[in-house]
């Protein structure tokens, strides 16, 4: 490859620190992708860095050792956050989102990228500085956010099945109270998703009494793994009592008042 200008190195190396967060990239990578000596990728990465770190857009970390290198670690300014969740509970206050039951329809919300993207994200940074190898979600509409939850936090998604499929062989399988219905579910997990020890955060678009998350907290307790942390969309505060707590949400769903009018406002985390 011919010799690239120090703009252009500095996009592409950019553009793949930021399609790869949380994943060790050794200097050799970029100086043979970019024909240039390590001592100029380093000084590229100084600018890289900088930048980065004005803007809130996360940090660049350097890992020494003979595999070592950089990992590009993402995060969104607390002010980003606060006004996206905003945008969030005005676009979700639209009284024609109320169905039967005075649920909120939210499925074009959840497969919005531009939305479960920056949610994503919000979300991942709260557990960025955890040692997480898995993030596991069940089989709703939560697994984009649980997928881009992953992707920054540079880990594997793991998905609890409502039903067990041949195609999984072995599996384990429990019994848990839904804290929407109240009725009882099951949940499984192939034998061969999860290595044992591991740390986990439990993903899921909407939370009510919790009832999902202490199943997937009873499922991950068969494969001796720990579950370290819990993130949600949307929190239902008019739920009392909780089945778990230490949890982070992006919004609070507070119902739906005598008028029809849906009350919800960013996370208290954001204040």
């Amino acid at each position: 490859m011919e010799k690239l200008s120090r703009n252009n190195r500095i996009v592409i190396i950019t553009k793949m620190i930021i399609e790869n967060p949380n994943k060790v990239i050794g200097l050799s990578v970029f100086s043979q992708l970019l024909n240039a000596a390590k001592s100029t990728i380093s000084e590229d990465l100084l600018i890289v860095r900088e930048v980065l770190k004005n803007l809130d857009m996360g940090r660049i970390e350097t890992i020494s050792g003979a595999s070592g290198g950089i990992r590009y670690i993402p995060s969104v300014s607390k002010d980003e956050a606060k006004l996206f969740a905003s945008n969030l509970c005005e676009k979700l206050k639209d009284s024609s989102r109320i169905v039967p039951g005075n649920y909120i329809y939210m499925t074009d919300v959840m497969f919005d990228p531009k939305i479960i993207s920056k949610a994503g994200n919000i979300l991942a940074s709260a557990f960025i500085d955890k040692d997480i190898d898995y993030v596991v979600t069940v089989e709703t509409k939560g697994i984009p956010l649980a997928y881009e939850v992953a992707k920054n936090l540079g880990v594997e998604l793991i998905t609890a099945r409502r039903d067990t499929k041949i195609t999984e062989g072995s599996t384990v399988t429990i019994n848990y109270v839904s804290g929407t219905s109240g009725r009882i579910q099951q949940m499984s997990l192939s034998k061969k998703t999860l290595k044992t020890k591991s740390n986990c955060v439990f993903i899921d678009d909407f939370m009510k009494g919790g009832g999902t998350a202490k199943g997937i907290i009873d499922l991950l307790s068969e494969f001796e793994c720990n579950l370290v942390g819990i993130g949600v969309l949307i929190d239902n505060i008019g739920t009392e009592r909780k089945l778990v707590d230490n949890y982070v949400s992006v919004v609070e769903f507070y119902g739906v008042d005598e008028n029809g009018e849906i009350k919800m406002s960013p996370s208290k985390k954001f204040s």
